[in-house]
């Protein structure tokens, strides 16, 4: 059968994903898609999986992805007529210390409000469920009966014949070679067999999806490690219907396969395949490495000793693609316009894959994701994940972590120093400890002398609770400095800029020159895609700052709009950023620039430009801790000089992240990502004052809002304070009403001016959250497992004196 000379779709790649996506396309959408495979179904890495099948993530979307595969499975044999090997064995996961108990107990309150079952269950319990097992060192684990395992090529099959059904085209043994491009859209794909043109190119091809996105100008940081499993011989005593078992402290895995065991493990020191171009590998194993493998095999025997008299029927030493953050990848880069991705799936490509179809089709149909999917969207990364040999050191990492313990506010350290302000050695002279965000070094905080410079990794208060709590207090009663340079920077100019950031921001940027907008970017459902500030510097020009995490997101939301009459740059590494807040900042600004910086000539809402220690800066009157504040964009080589002129200054002292993000909880200021996301509408977050449905400006998402104003929202975005000072809030923790759950917190930590610690999140009712809803509840959070009496407010935790703020 010979390629045809144009299909609507063209997915690239034949294994799980590619036919779950094509699947997805020709059932859902009635696509016209042709699948074009190398070698043959499955013949990459969807063979060799091991199947083991999870469905909870931290991420509700994510989890409702994997619950979607679950699904999926559960049915697909009824409707294709060909097996799946789906069983639903249940998962046990197994707890040997008290971090990794206190862990699960988080776990389990995630999964409750998640709407999962997971159980926490006595060794006793695991002993009766898995005989053969050694539970000696057990505290407990934690029961997940709905997870289970599958066959991959089984499944596989399915979804393609499933696909074939509805219309799709597979073609097997054509290699793409190449894409034709006209400005940055794919408008054919040049294979071994042929040019066929196309409107959309969905890049499927595992391992490969590297290589094919550069065609196409793109970045899929992906790094191929060696992951190796073995399978057994019958082992006596084993049940058929044997729960999957995860033991992270001893970094295994095993699961019952035809009477056997199959055992393999996330090792610390992985090994890497390829950097450069993978090579055709078309149902290829590597040579068995036992003794890489050796240091799992002690720890499996001394967990289930059967093992060490069973015999090993094969070793399985294949490539898996892993990404630098852990999780998969899916969605549009900014540099082409119809080509989507699905790729790096970490070795949970079975369990992801019915899910991650079904998303991508709607991604790839709609141009929109269907749900908040930014915890795997491509546009996470920057530039600096073309870098190969970073992308492989931080991936290697990653993988051996893959088991470890989910420490809170825990760092990667590969890679670093990478990207870094002017004042690096000025900040680590005053003693920082830095995080990392996008490649950029930022101070979290700053130890005191006899303090250790350096985060210890705890399930409880943190070795830097109490260095934050100063640095709070610093800028609610004096001022504190924060280094913000990481700061992701736009400028827009142009005739047409005021008409393309009309359309683009829910809030009205038409103010004149001097003022400073806060608005949301939306999507055709009124979800909040990003959160940032727009200053008019001029006419026809405006200054676009956002979060460093999310830059090459949001530029790609701009960039995705473009039309003639303006222009888009990012300006990121011109302009460094203090932000200068507190009650004092005001007396401290004074003192160094030579302009007034009155409330009269320099109101709230204004940007000004200041000279300071001889540098032209961009001021921007604004807060994120609910201070007397401005940041300061300063020319990047001038930063260090601005900074110096400020810290001459006496009341003033350098503060981190941590504090920030204390400092805004105890404000109620949203975070987008965790308290904002796709998934909820201005009205839900309570940002309804920030929409412009007042007036006749058309915008993205007007139409989804106008039909909500008014009406009770089914969700609505609310505060919680926990009267026990020891209670640690992450986020995910359950909300309960009445004792009934009605959400769960999107963002937790510690008010230190208030002394208590506070959360936010969406308390639901399918009948509308009204103010009576609210106001006649008995609230509760479920911590770790702990009920916790909480008090619940819709106006924030600090706010003595609104005056003081803005003045």
């Amino acid at each position: 059968m010979s390629l045809p000379s144009h299909a609507q779709i063209v997915v690239i790649g034949g294994g799980i994903i590619g036919c779950s996506t094509a699947y997805h396309l020709a059932r859902d959408h009635k696509a016209e898609v042709v699948v074009l495979e190398q070698g043959r179904l499955t013949s990459g890495s969807t063979w060799h999986a091991a199947g083991l099948v999870g469905q909870l993530r931290s991420s509700a979307s994510i989890t409702r992805v994997l619950k979607y595969s679950v699904d999926l499975y559960k049915r697909l044999d009824a409707e294709t007529g060909l097996a799946t090997g789906w069983k639903m064995t249940g998962c046990l996961r197994l707890a040997t210390n008290a971090d990794r108990w206190l862990e699960y107990r988080r776990l389990a309150t995630t999964a409750r409000s998640f709407g999962m079952e997971m159980h926490l269950i006595s060794p006793a319990e695991v002993k009766r469920m898995w005989p053969l097992m050694d539970v000696g060192d057990l505290v407990g684990a934690s029961w997940l009966p709905t997870d289970g395992q599958a066959s991959p090529s089984d499944i596989t099959q399915s979804l393609a014949k499933g696909a074939r059904m509805h219309g799709a085209r597979f073609f097997e043994g054509v290699k793409v070679t190449g894409l034709q491009m006209q400005g940055n859209r794919i408008v054919a794909v040049e294979t071994t067999a042929g040019r066929i043109g196309c409107e959309t190119v969905l890049n499927c091809a595992g391992q490969w999806a590297r290589q094919v996105g550069a065609m196409a100008g793109i970045s899929v940081p992906l790094q191929p490690v060696k992951h190796q499993y073995i399978v057994t011989e019958r082992i006596a005593g084993l049940a058929a219907d044997a729960p999957t078992l995860r033991d992270p402290d001893r970094r295994t895995y095993f699961k019952e396969e035809v009477g056997g065991l199959v055992m393999g493990g996330y090792e610390p020191n992985p090994q890497p395949w390829v950097t450069g171009d993978v090579p055709d590998w078309e149902f290829k194993l590597f040579d068995d490495d036992y003794d890489h493998f050796a240091q799992h095999v002690e720890q499996a025997v001394a967990r289930v000793p059967a093992l060490a008299e069973a015999g090993v029927k094969q070793m399985i030493n294949g490539p898996e693609s892993f990404t630098p953050d852990g999780n998969f990848i899916l969605g549009r880069a900014n540099e082409c316009a119809n080509m989507f991705v699905g790729a790096g799936f970490n070795a949970f490509g079975i369990a992801s894959g019915g899910g991650a179809g079904w998303v991508l089709a709607e991604w790839a149909m709609t141009g929109e994701a269907p749900l908040d999917l930014w915890a795997v969207d491509i546009r996470r990364f920057s530039d600096l994940h073309r870098d190969r040999d970073w992308v492989k050191d931080r991936t290697l990492e990653a993988y051996g972590k893959h088991y470890s313990i989910a420490w809170p506010h825990e760092e990667y350290e590969s890679g670093r120093p990478r990207l870094v302000s002017p004042l690096y050695d000025r900040l680590a002279a005053q003693r920082a400890v830095f995080g990392s965000k996008l490649g950029w070094e930022r101070p979290n905080w700053f130890a005191p002398e006899g303090v250790a410079p350096h985060d210890l990794p705890s399930m409880g208060r943190p070795n830097w609770f109490g260095p934050v709590a100063a640095e709070h207090a610093q800028v609610r009663t004096s001022a504190g400095l924060f280094d913000q340079s990481s700061f992701a920077k736009f400028e827009i100019r142009g005739p047409g800029a005021q008409a393309a950031l009309d359309w683009l921001c829910a809030n009205d940027v038409g103010k004149p020159p001097g003022r400073i907008t806060y608005t949301q970017l939306l999507n055709s459902r009124g979800g909040i895609e990003a959160d940032l500030t727009v200053a008019r510097l001029a006419e026809d020009h405006f200054y676009i700052v956002t979060g460093t995490g999310f830059r090459t997101h949001d530029a790609g939301l701009f960039l995705d709009a473009r039309t003639d009459g303006w222009t888009f740059e990012d300006v990121t590494e011109c302009w460094g950023t203090l932000s200068l807040m507190g009650p004092r900042a005001r007396d401290i600004l004074s003192a160094v620039a030579a302009e007034d910086v009155s409330d009269a000539a320099f109101p709230f809402g204004h940007v000004r430009v200041l000279t300071i220690a001889g540098q032209r800066v961009r001021a921007l009157r604004m807060t994120y801790v609910g201070e007397l504040g401005w940041e300061l964009h300063v020319p990047m080589p001038g930063l260090p000089a601005v900074h110096d002129a400020l810290m001459d200054r006496p009341g003033l002292g350098p503060a981190g992240y941590r504090a920030l993000e204390s400092l805004r909880l105890e404000k109620g200021y949203r975070a987008w990502s965790a308290d904002i996301t796709p998934n909820d509408t201005p009205f839900e977050a309570r940002l309804g004052w920030a929409v412009k449905l007042g007036g006749t400006i058309s915008f993205r998402g007007r139409e989804a809002l106008a039909a909500q104003a008014g009406l009770p929202q089914k969700k609505l975005f609310v505060g919680f304070r926990v009267d026990d000072p020891e209670a640690v809030l992450l986020g995910r923790e359950t909300i309960l009403r009445n004792g009934t759950p009605v959400g769960y917190l999107t963002s937790g930590g510690f008010g230190h001016t208030v002394g208590a610690p506070l959360g936010y999140g969406y308390v639901r009712c399918a009948e509308g959250v009204t103010n009576d809803f609210l106001t006649t509840g008995r609230y509760e959070l479920v911590v770790a497992g702990d009920i916790l009496p909480a008090t619940l407010s819709t106006k924030p935790f600090f706010d003595p004196d609104n005056a003081r703020i803005r003045a």
